[in-house]
């Protein structure tokens, strides 16, 4: 296909496409770093082979999952004109988005009870990394969260119907990307200890 052809509302809509999976493509990159680095730091003798993961993550992976299936549904709603189903999916995803954010925290907090620290003198080499993965996850899903307040707002301006959805056809890749990365994050921190 010649991506010179067509429209220039085509052309637009392809150019910030490909700008968002240019995008996409380096935080991919970035983690793929990060992971890396972490396993082969799990050679060094100071690695901590009997830590635990708090359940909370596991909690969190299923809310974040939850909010992926319901902007899913709001998607649908929009384009079936449904906009009363489509405004609950969406305020349903900010909810289980903040509920995310919240269970990361909580997370963090029962890995200091447990006596684990993530800087200072009394930190490890493995929280320090879990620590970076997990605050690199969270500054990409507060973007995430940007991203679906301006769903939101455009949504409830009547912005998107069946024949307009680019904009947010856009924010859910975004947003089902930054999902996606945290169940690759958790799945290898669960099995890479």
């Amino acid at each position: 296909m010649d991506l010179t052809q067509g429209s220039d509302e085509m052309k637009q809509a392809r150019a910030k496409k490909m700008m968002l999976w240019f995008g996409i493509i380096s935080m991919v990159m970035t983690f793929a770093g990060l992971t890396s680095a972490y396993v082969v730091s799990k050679n060094r003798p100071d690695w901590l082979t009997d830590f635990e993961l708090p359940v909370s993550f596991l909690w969190s992976t299923l809310v974040i999952v939850g909010s992926s299936i319901t902007l899913w549904l709001s998607k649908q709603a929009i384009r079936s004109g449904n906009r009363k189903n489509a405004s609950a999916f969406l305020i349903g995803t900010l909810i289980l988005a903040i509920l995310f954010v919240v269970f990361q925290f909580y997370s963090f907090s029962e890995i200091v009870q447990s006596g684990y620290y993530f800087t200072g003198s009394e930190s490890t080499i493995t929280t320090s990394f879990i620590y970076v993965l997990v605050l690199a996850h969270l500054a990409h899903l507060a973007i995430g969260l940007i991203v679906l307040l301006v769903l939101i707002y455009n949504h409830f301006k009547q912005r998107y119907n069946a024949g307009q959805m680019l904009g947010f056809e856009l924010g859910a890749t975004f947003w089902h990307f930054v999902d996606f990365l945290w169940i690759y994050l958790i799945i290898f921190l669960y099995f890479f200890k």
